[in-house]
């Protein structure tokens, strides 16, 4: 049986001003939450403006509403609003550089911009920290993390759970 996210409470967070403004149709948010709940995770989204007190808040906010993983999407490029980033790593305890590292790696040789993803992953402190990470905002880079945070998540929450690696 291939490991699953059942019973996990997920955050999916399209970070956008125009999403957010009505102005443009939230793109990678949907696929990043139907997949997530493919996997059996319960997923929670929402979507906030650019910013990184914006970011910082939401993430806060999903984590003390239980989220486990909190996944954003959207604003880890160069442009000036893009601060995704930043407001993450606020939150961040602890980082997971491998698996920043691997999202922008996996879709690179297709997309050579990818590279230009600021994104993070890491942990939040406290008694029961959840798993941060940032995704690119492109429906292309949503479905490439899929595939990566479905091989990672289940075995990442069962060592904070306390289970043998």
């Amino acid at each position: 049986m291939s490991p699953t996210l059942a019973g996990v409470v997920v955050a999916v967070v399209t970070v956008s001003d125009r999403s957010s403004r009505g102005e443009r149709a939230d793109a990678s948010g949907p696929v990043l939450a139907d997949a997530l709940r493919e996997l059996g995770a319960s997923v929670v989204t929402s979507v906030v403006p650019d910013g990184a007190d914006e970011v910082e808040r939401v993430i806060l906010s999903a984590v003390a509403e239980g989220a486990r993983v909190v996944v954003t999407t959207g604003g880890t490029g160069i442009g000036p609003r893009d601060l995704t980033p930043e407001g993450t790593s606020r939150v961040l305890a602890r980082p997971l550089p491998g698996l920043a590292e691997r999202l922008r790696a996996v879709d690179a040789d297709a997309v050579p911009g990818a590279v230009l993803s600021r994104g993070l992953a890491g942990l939040t402190g406290g008694d029961h920290p959840a798993i941060v990470v940032n995704v690119a905002g492109s429906t292309g880079a949503a479905r490439s993390a899929v595939g990566v945070l479905a091989a990672v998540l289940p075995h990442a929450l069962a060592q904070l759970d306390g289970e043998d690696h």
